[in-house]
């Protein structure tokens, strides 16, 4: 299942106002980072995990482990 798929199945209200908000941007903002950019602002406890390298790229990697 690719990842925005699940991120609607999980959570459709962050992905609804991402959708919204990327389509706003006239193409300057991909889904992705419009949905991280709604998903803090709308869960600003989730912030320390954003900050702690879950970004795209880093799947399966751990943020203190040398590359």
């Amino acid at each position: 299942m690719s990842t925005s798929a699940l991120r609607w199945l999980l959570s459709p209200r962050t992905s609804w106002l991402a959708w919204r908000l990327a389509r706003a941007s006239c193409g300057n903002l991909s889904f992705d980072a419009a949905w991280r950019h709604t998903r803090v602002h709308l869960h600003p406890d989730e912030a320390p995990f954003r900050r702690q390298g879950h970004r795209p790229g880093y799947v399966g990697k751990r943020p203190d482990a040398e590359s």
